[in-house]
Order: C-alpha cells, then sequence, then structure tokens
C-alpha cells in the first residue's frame, strides 16, 4: 500500500514546532477508493498520535511551571502569615523560613526577583507582598496558557478519534458490500 497516500506539510501550520501534514488520496493504481481511503484514515491518525507526544511534553513544561510557581507563593504566603500587620515599618522582617531561598531560586528561573535579608533567610513584608503579587500574576498567565493547550490537546484527540473512526466506517461498509455480494450470488 506504499505510495496510496501523499503528504504535504501545511505552509505556516506549525503548532509548537510540529509540523502539520495534509494528507491526500491521489493517483492511486489497482486499488480500491475504500482501500485507499482507509489507508489515508489511519496514516493521518498516526501522523496525529506522533505529533500529540511533542505536544503533551509542552504541555509537561508549562505544568511544571505551574507548580513551581504555586510553591514559590505557598512560601511567600507563610512568610507573609508570620509578619505582624500592625508593625508595617519597612523593617519588618518575616521570622525566618527554611525555604525562603529555595522559593528564590525558582522564581530566579522565571524572571522574578526576590530580595532577601539577613543571609537569604528573610524578606521584608513590603517585599513579599511586592513578589507575590507578581507571582500570583504569572501564574495566572501560565494557568491560562496550560488551560488552552490542554484543551488543543484534546482537539487533537478528536481529530485523531474521527481517523480511526472513519476507517473503521469504511472498512465495515466495504465488508457488508462484499457480504451482501455474496449472499446475492449464493
Amino acid at each position: 500500500m506504499a505510495g496510496l497516500v501523499e503528504s504535504t506539510v501545511i505552509a505556516g501550520g506549525a503548532v509548537y514546532g510540529v509540523r502539520q501534514v495534509q494528507y491526500t488520496v491521489e493517483g492511486v493504481s489497482g486499488q480500491d477508493f475504500a482501500t485507499a481511503l482507509t489507508a489515508a484514515s489511519f496514516k493521518q491518525a498516526a501522523a496525529i498520535e506522533e505529533s500529540a507526544g511533542s505536544f503533551a511534553a509542552v504541555i509537561r513544561q508549562r505544568q511544571k511551571k505551574v507548580d513551581n510557581l504555586g510553591e514559590v507563593l505557598a512560601v511567600l504566603a507563610r512568610a507573609i502569615a508570620s509578619m505582624s500587620t500592625k508593625n508595617t515599618q519597612s523593617g519588618d522582617k518575616s521570622a525566618e523560613i527554611g525555604d525562603l531561598s529555595d522559593a528564590k531560586s525558582k522564581a530566579a528561573a522565571y524572571g522574578i526577583t526576590i530580595s532577601l535579608t539577613d543571609s537569604d533567610k528573610k524578606i521584608t513584608r513590603g517585599t513579599a507582598l511586592k513578589v507575590q503579587n507578581e507571582v500570583r500574576y504569572q501564574l495566572d498567565v501560565e494557568d491560562n496558557s496550560l488551560q488552552q493547550d490542554i484543551v488543543s490537546l484534546q482537539s487533537l484527540f478528536t481529530k485523531r478519534d474521527n481517523s480511526f473512526s472513519n476507517a473503521a466506517k469504511i472498512v465495515k461498509k466495504a465488508l457488508n458490500a462484499s457480504a451482501s455480494a455474496i449472499r446475492n450470488i449464493g
């Protein structure tokens, strides 16, 4: 069945670096249309399945970023909760939070700077509130993008399932037509 299906790359149709391919049945010799269409449907489904892996990798990377930003936000919330709300002077520092330096490095990986004092163990209330807002904003942006990516991946799987379904319907119709012809002969 080689050569039954021709593929052409859709110009400008790359999604997250995965090229999109359009499949067409042309110049089929010695094969009926149902066989060629079945081959095209299976090949399209296989190509979609192959590209879904790359798409899922992008989603996993984005999910990791959301997880890391969530951890930073939790650390900042604990630091802010440990501070007195009565004394809001700039010198008011949080109690020592052990994972503040880890949060600092995770935030830095995404371009968010956390300024710590006293040998990287404490943070001022003003700094903590400012950074908390930055992290929340970045987390919202990433979470929205993640949701859109998940919807796109679901759409990709729906297209794959439709391709398999179309191929199965064609095979079933061909088998039913053959069975009907055999019954009519006998």
